[in-house]
């Protein structure tokens, strides 16, 4: 299993969610501690992150030994989440 790791905009994004979205993203985040690829996932052109939807959110994300590291979090159909990168 891997060990989580949040950057602070992803904590403070996290922080801001009304309690049903936060558990669907929490919940998707700890499915990933188990199984940092699953089929819904994808790499980001280019960049070594990974991307994967929860709900109407999207998550960015890096593996690296046995560390699980959210970059960001953010609306699915909204660029900023990438700009954020």
């Amino acid at each position: 299993m891997f060990k989580l790791d949040f950057t602070n905009d992803a904590l403070a994004f996290l922080n801001k969610l009304d309690a049903k979205q936060f558990r669907q993203v929490s919940k998707k985040v700890f499915g990933l501690m188990k199984n940092p690829f699953p089929i819904d996932s994808k790499v980001l052109k280019g960049s070594q992150y990974k991307r994967v939807d929860a709900g109407e959110y999207r998550i960015i994300y890096l593996t690296d030994d046995n560390i699980l590291k959210i970059i960001t979090i953010g609306k699915r159909n909204d660029s900023e989440v990438y700009r954020r990168l």
